[in-house]
């Protein structure tokens, strides 16, 4: 991590819960120190386990908020898309300083745009990010987007922090944070529903629940792994695999009669709409 850019920022969690709890631990994992971070959690049992496990500050209430203005303060809004616009509200108060600028808000909750964010919050230092499952266990990968209103070293530090559990990227225009959701945030959900059917299959052939998931789950993780060390396309890789007239092929044959292409971009199609229906639901406040 950039050194420069932890020495003096401090970040503030809304919300413990699991994508929070993740950021936090790949952050002390990468040389922040547990002082540099604190969390206003609600739930009484979830700050305790989070102080006893991280070290870190725990603050009961969003009235309970002092930001120390001389530091390089963040918010990361880690809350339910639709509690974001009550909590924003009550937050706005407190990111006002008459010599210093407001925290740099980074927001994880999904299908809240900036526009609105900015509104309810009066703020416009704002990011929005969409991070995914594998986050807890530091595999992550989170979409960026910001507006001119953000500078570079700021979409740095927002950058370093999602880098804290895997990786980044940033698109050039907020619409396309609906395909990022459809892609990749809902995506664990797809490989899950993917290792299921596989599973499945398995025991149905025969095999017991235990052989069938090893052989499903190894199967995953190692063809990916090879796709990932590969620089040929997905493509040329599952060619290879297909010897004309053998079992693979009798697979395939199968998959493209079922149009299993275009069902499953019309999958994740439906995902990126209902990530703008949800946008402009939540946005009517």
């Amino acid at each position: 991590m950039n050194t420069a850019i932890n020495k003096n920022a401090h970040i503030t969690f809304i919300g413990g819960g699991n994508m929070g709890r993740a950021l936090i631990s790949g952050l002390l994992a990468n040389g922040f120190e547990a002082n540099q971070l604190s969390v206003v959690e609600a739930s009484a049992a979830t700050g305790l386990k989070l102080h006893e496990d991280f070290g870190v500050q725990i603050i009961g209430a969003l009235e309970q908020i002092a930001f120390d203005f001389s530091k390089n303060n963040v918010v990361v809004m880690a809350i339910k898309p639709q509690d974001f616009n009550a909590v924003a509200k009550n937050l706005s108060n407190k990111l006002k300083h008459a010599s210093a600028p407001g925290p740099l808000i980074l927001s994880i909750a999904a299908g809240i745009r900036l526009k609105d964010m900015s509104r309810w919050l009066d703020h416009e230092r704002c990011v929005r990010a969409m991070p995914n499952t594998p986050a807890l266990i530091g595999k992550g990968i989170t979409g960026l987007f910001a507006d001119s209103a953000v500078n570079d070293a700021d979409r740095t530090l927002a950058q370093t922090i999602c880098n804290a559990v895997g990786q980044t990227v940033w698109v050039q225009e907020e619409k396309l944070m609906d395909a990022v959701t459809a892609v990749s945030g809902s995506g664990p959900a797809y490989v899950f529903a993917f290792l299921e059917a596989m599973q499945a299959s398995g025991e149905k052939l025969g095999l017991d629940s235990a052989t069938a998931r090893k052989l499903a789950y190894a199967t995953l993780e190692g063809a990916t792994q090879l796709a990932h060390n590969s620089d040929e396309h997905a493509g040329i890789l599952r060619e290879r695999v297909t010897s004309k007239g053998g079992t693979t092929a009798a697979a395939l044959d199968v998959l493209k009669q079922l149009d299993w292409h275009g069902t499953l971009e019309k999958a994740i199609d439906a995902a990126s709409q209902r990530g703008k229906t949800m946008g402009d639901e939540l946005g009517k406040n």
